[in-house]
């Protein structure tokens, strides 16, 4: 069991008790009982991104963090957390990510954007990404956080999924506003009801 934090602990790091993979864990967020990571205030989602950090590079192996926030998202948890799961996905271009981002930003901090994706499969879909310095998952992650709080203005508590990719570091945000068809499981053909356009300036308020 990992802790970080203190009084009595601000992050817990536990086995899941049903993993889907060899390994998997789940990081709960906070020790007060919080539903959604839009409720961490900066100081837990650092302490996050910690523990994050070091399962990815204390631990061996690659790791995929995500979050499914909400029953429909694949949630069977109400207390905010996160998983853990020794998998990897492929890397992406660096190139590609920032042409990504550059039609709809949000945010900004520190040298990370959040932007929603021109091309994504479900509305109000976005991605973080790097575009100068040194940067800390942590950037990302209160980036995520923001977009989450975002998410509820625009159209109230809705589940979401969200993944980050290690190369390079990006996080891919995907509220879970519609369902998935024949359509998009069988041919894999998206159909996003919420032009990209209107999604950035709904969710720059």
């Amino acid at each position: 069991m990992l802790r970080l934090g203190d009084d009595p602990w601000g992050v817990r790091v536990v086995p899941n008790l049903y993993p889907a993979f060899e390994r998997q864990e789940v990081v709960i967020h906070a020790p007060e009982h919080v539903r959604s990571f839009a409720e961490l205030d900066d100081a837990q989602v650092v302490l996050v991104s910690d523990a994050w950090n070091r399962r990815i590079y204390g631990e061996g192996g690659p790791v995929l963090p995500l979050i499914n926030e909400g029953r429909l998202a694949g949630a069977s948890l109400p207390h905010s957390h996160s998983q853990l799961v020794w998998t990897q996905l492929p890397a992406e271009n660096v190139s590609r990510l920032r042409a990504l981002i550059e039609p709809h930003p949000i945010a900004e901090r520190n040298g990370v954007v959040a932007a929603v994706h021109p091309f994504g499969a479900a509305p109000y879909e976005c991605l973080t990404v790097a575009v100068r310095g040194v940067n800390e998952l942590a950037d990302h992650l209160i980036l995520l956080r923001d977009l989450v709080l975002r998410l509820h203005a625009a159209e109230g508590r809705r589940p979401w999924n969200a993944w980050l990719h290690l190369e390079p570091p990006h996080i891919h945000f995907v509220p879970r506003l519609t369902a998935w068809a024949g359509l998009e499981l069988g041919a894999q053909v998206y159909v996003n009801v919420v032009p990209p356009e209107r999604a950035a300036a709904e969710l720059k308020g």
